[in-house]
């Protein structure tokens, strides 16, 4: 067994050593068996360009895997939905059916679907590699279509470098628009991009772009891996959206579900060619009862080249600049996870861990970085899972980011559980810092999931109903003041805590007033929840467009800063004063939590010099009270062989200060 950096470097992880290594050489044997004869993995995973429909010199070629089935047939607007002998598939090698046809037979925009035949029964299904997927406005039948424009999209601009600190703007393209119903790649791109250029996010985070048939499943239900929603619009339009953002230098990655699959017959893979196994577990373990959902088979290559080759499909067809994989926790465990408190070591190689699945994340991990090596990957996990997010060579996942789940749940904590006098800056401080040091992770306050029915944002917390009555600048109210004061703080002390990156959810800047509930039966089908009301921070006369001005001005001075390019050091840790300071390279944050306390000539020692306030909480543009004068040098005094800033502190209120 040869040395591993990853645990060098850690000693805690000293004693699994043997799982660590195993898990390492199941990679390395996996990525050879993938790879095959091709020089790179990237050259050997094209399932994407060989199933599926495709235009050839000689007419249509159209392709599927089902090994059990006895016969494919093709049945659409072409033949008139018919069984039709001249339209079925022949045998072409182990599992595989294909059908040629001539060019005339099919044209851009048809509607599709094969039927697929198996000892005892039948049924319609729709291509596992179709591209795009369309229902019906009134049956709310979901057709495979032909997709074949005319005119190829024309790419105009080039990825932008790679993303070394993400500052990340989480978007869902059909709850963007302000009218209720659902918004469309266009819409997004002319309305909100420019929003997202402006707060200085630089990158963007799609939700729910892959096919699913529930709207209301937040885009987590796929049932069509490789097709665009087109409950948003083309694929061309979604291209334009990627490449405006380009444009303005920003990143888009994808949120990307394969944790699980939709377990829709019709629509999905589940029962695909008459058995429950083709991409799934067999039996209770091919189920996740809590999702609803279907589980993958990370152990059959024929799911890894599926899943490989997607992730390859939208990288080059979409020009994607990473993804964000979902539910990485429910694929790591064989319980997915689930009511387990993660607090030692041990249980992380307890061999209750899926190697097959954690062997794919560093399959997927490599893949991606074979073909854009300026990509990034963040995975959503809450276990906490060491090497998840270590270079593979060096015998973790390969994951460039991980996201800092805990810190979300410890503001949620803090705000139900404590009283304003009895937030403890220590106590806060170690638990949005305590992060390993060896895997770069990215902080939010709160992201799509606190906001969902059932939960409520951090504002919403803050203030309850006086959100609906006392937002204007004409109303005076304290409950508003302090949900104001604190929304500014929480997500200021996120950010300058945070290892390597931030998120915010898309609204979530100015404090979107309501919480996100798609349509469905038990709120009679409405819209009303799952839009954006943008023109509630464009309103001069209502105090959201101050939070909005404040995250805009936040945003950008961590990107300005290079905040993340030094770790945040304790300066002060005040409990009984409710006082923390911390400094980041140049910059120096100072909070006062107190509620009721102000502190004139609050001595902390910082390195000797000249310090300017760059961001305040308590600014009036920021719907603050204007306590302090932003253009007032501050300089440091010796004081018994050290140097003392002295500072007025004005109760719950924050500010940066950079050292010049």
């Amino acid at each position: 067994m040869e040395n591993l950096e990853i645990w060098e470097g850690d000693p805690y992880l000293k004693p699994f050593k043997p799982v660590i290594w195993r898990r390492h050489q199941m990679r390395l044997a996996k990525a050879d068996v993938i790879r095959g004869t091709h020089a790179a993995m990237s050259l050997a995973v094209n399932n994407h360009l060989y199933y599926g429909v495709h235009k050839t010199p000689a007419g249509w070629v159209c392709r599927e895997w089902a090994p059990n089935a006895s016969a494919i047939y093709l049945t659409g607007e072409c033949n008139g939905w018919k069984k039709d002998p001249a339209y079925e598939f022949r045998p072409a090698g182990p599992g595989d059916w294909e059908l040629e046809l001539p060019p005339d037979t099919l044209r851009h925009g048809q509607l599709f679907k094969w039927i697929i035949d198996w000892p005892g029964g039948s049924g319609e299904r729709l291509p596992a590699y179709a591209r795009r997927c369309v229902q019906d406005p009134v049956t709310k039948i979901f057709s495979a279509q032909v997709w074949d424009p005319p005119v190829p999209y024309s790419w105009k601009h080039n990825n932008p470098p790679r993303v070394t600190n993400p500052l990340i703007y989480e978007a869902h393209i059909g709850m963007s628009g302000e009218e209720p119903g659902i918004a469309g790649f266009d819409s997004f791109r002319r309305k909100v991009l420019p929003r997202i250029v402006k707060l200085g996010y630089n990158t963007i985070q799609l939700m729910a772009i892959q096919e699913h048939p529930y709207y209301g499943s937040f885009g987590y239900q796929v049932s069509n891996f490789f097709a665009v929603s087109s409950r948003f619009g083309t694929p061309e339009e979604l291209k334009q959206l990627i490449d405006q953002a380009h444009a303005h230098g920003i990143a888009v990655i994808l949120d990307l579900v394969h944790s699980h699959a939709v377990k829709n017959e019709i629509e999905g893979l589940s029962r695909y060619d008459g058995t429950y196994d083709l991409y799934f577990h067999s039996g209770p373990r091919g189920e996740h009862t809590l999702w609803s959902s279907r589980c993958f088979d990370y152990g059959k290559d024929s799911v890894l080249y599926f899943l490989l080759s997607n992730i390859k499909y939208w990288i080059e067809e979409f020009r994607l600049d990473g993804f964000r994989f979902d539910g990485v926790t429910s694929m790591m465990y064989f319980d997915h996870g689930l009511g387990r408190d993660f607090t030692e070591y041990g249980h992380y190689f307890d061999g209750n861990q899926d190697e097959d699945a954690i062997t794919y994340l560093g399959l997927a991990n490599r893949l991606i970085h074979e073909c854009n090596s300026q990509a990034i990957t963040v995975a959503e996990d809450v276990s906490g899972m060491p090497t998840l997010a270590f270079p593979l060579e060096k015998g973790g996942m390969g994951f460039d980011f991980r996201m800092s789940m805990g810190v979300a749940d410890h503001w949620i904590k803090w705000i139900k559980e404590l009283k304003d006098e009895d937030w403890h800056v220590g106590d806060i401080f170690y638990e949005l810092t305590n992060k390993r040091r060896d895997e770069h992770t990215i902080s939010y306050a709160e992201c799509h999931d606190q906001a969902m029915v059932g939960d409520k944002t951090i504002i919403f917390r803050l203030m309850d109903k006086d959100m609906y009555t006392s937002m204007s600048k004409d109303i005076q109210s304290l409950t508003v003041d302090r949900g104001i004061a604190l929304h500014k703080i929480i997500r200021l002390l996120s950010l300058s805590t945070a290892g390597d990156g931030y998120l915010n959810f898309m609204g979530n800047e100015f404090g979107h007033p309501e919480w996100i509930d798609f349509p469905r039966e038990g709120n009679g089908w409405s819209y009303h929840y799952a839009r954006r009301q943008w023109s509630l921070a464009d309103n001069g006369l209502l105090r959201y467009g101050e939070l909005e001005l404040f995250d805009r001005d936040m945003v950008r001075m961590a990107g300005a800063q290079n905040l993340y390019n030094s770790p945040p050091r304790a300066v002060v840790q005040d409990v009984g004063s409710q006082v923390l300071a911390f400094e980041r390279g140049r910059l120096l944050f100072v909070f006062n939590l107190s509620p009721a306390r102000s502190y004139t000539d609050y001595g902390m020692e910082v390195r000797p010099g000249k310090y300017r306030c760059i961001l305040d909480t308590d600014s009036p543009l920021y719907g603050g009270f204007g306590r302090n004068d932003r253009n007032v040098a501050h300089l440091t005094v010796p004081q018994r062989g050290t140097n003392v800033l002295f500072l007025y502190l004005p109760s719950r209120t924050a500010m940066v200060l950079i050292e010049e």
